[in-house]
């Protein structure tokens, strides 16, 4: 619980456009956040990704890739908000790479609480990732 306390203190201290680096939290840390109700995770990856490895548990799927491009996606990002670009709206990917060029876009595309899991799904120089971590996963063998 203190643990959460924590994490929420310091993402409602930090305002998203007032940071130079990009806003992140830790693979456990989104999951927590997200168990508490208090984000919306988003998988930005390929389809054929998500049936490889399988989606963060509550996780919504929004692919970088959509077909129908950047308003393709930016609807489908408003509809897993509810339509509220306020909301605090955490990204992951593969390695954190992807989510690092989404974040900008969606902030400049006026959402002011966006964060990225720099580890991924899979793990990176960042960390371990929200698999190795050994987070929750729904499978995605028919997505």
């Amino acid at each position: 619980m203190f643990r959460l306390f924590a994490v929420l203190i310091a993402l409602w201290a930090l305002p998203v456009a007032a940071q130079n680096a990009l806003p992140s939290l830790t693979a456990a840390d989104a999951r927590a956040l997200q168990e508490a109700g208090e984000i919306v995770l988003i998988d930005i990856r390929q389809p054929e990704e998500w049936r490889q490895t399988g989606v963060a548990e509550g996780a919504f799927r929004v692919s970088m890739g959509h077909p129908e491009g950047g308003q393709g996606f930016l609807r489908d990002v408003l509809a897993a908000v509810g339509g509220d670009s306020d909301a605090t709206l955490v990204l992951i990917c593969r390695t954190g790479n992807r989510t690092s060029q989404v974040v900008p876009a969606l902030q400049q595309w006026g959402f002011t609480r966006v964060y990225h899991v720099p580890e991924g799904m899979l793990g990176s120089h960042s960390g371990a990732g929200w698999i190795r971590a050994g987070l929750p996963v729904e499978d995605c063998s028919a997505c």
